[in-house]
């Protein structure tokens, strides 16, 4: 059997949230990226957690916690490179810290429809959800230097090294993240 490392990817600046630390944001009494560590955990082998502040905070999930190895937030896969460098796994599979309604089986759908791809994430009945994927470890070196010349589209990188998108059904509300106040708003008004 495989075995898969996890990331949860924190480490943004919070921009749309005001410069928050979105992982941290309360959903229902308890922070953001609980909700997905409850449902990422039990897919993987070990989680891990791209986080660039508060970094007791996170350790305290009992997770290890890492950080960029670039300056200046340079988007998700920054992060993705930390958690692809940080593996002890040849295969990592990402979710962002603020898509809280993960399915409980993405991972495992996402490895069986995989085929030979070295990477392949989330397309839902709307757009595609390219932090949520799976991605073998041996593209770490070819996303370190997407990085250095300044790239920062995670499809696009995704797309030219092989990957390609797997099919979900599941309602759009498993995909659904929150990017602004209004949206955590929101997302506590339908619960």
């Amino acid at each position: 059997m495989t075995a898969f490392t996890g990331v949860i990817l924190a480490g943004g600046q919070g921009s749309r949230m005001g410069g928050q630390d979105k992982g941290l944001l309360m959903l229902q009494v308890e922070p953001l990226y609980q909700h997905v560590l409850r449902r990422f955990r039990p897919q993987v082998n070990i989680v891990l957690i791209s986080a660039n502040r508060n970094i007791d905070r996170y350790q305290a999930s009992g997770c290890q916690v890492v950080t960029d190895s670039l300056p200046d937030y340079p988007g998700p896969l920054a992060g993705m490179l930390s958690g692809l460098r940080n593996s002890e796994t040849e295969w990592v599979a990402f979710c962002a810290c603020d898509t809280p309604w993960i399915p409980n089986d993405f991972v495992a759908r996402l490895w069986q429809q995989r085929n030979d791809a070295p990477a392949v994430w989330v397309k839902s009945s709307l757009r595609d959800h390219p932090a949520l994927a799976l991605v073998n470890r041996a593209l770490a070196d070819d996303l370190e230097a997407w990085l250095l010349r300044g790239e920062r589209r995670l499809m696009q990188f995704l797309h030219e090294h092989g990957g390609h998108a797997v099919a979900f059904s599941d309602p759009e509300s498993a995909f659904r993240n929150i990017n602004t106040p209004d949206d955590l708003v929101n997302e506590e008004k339908c619960l």
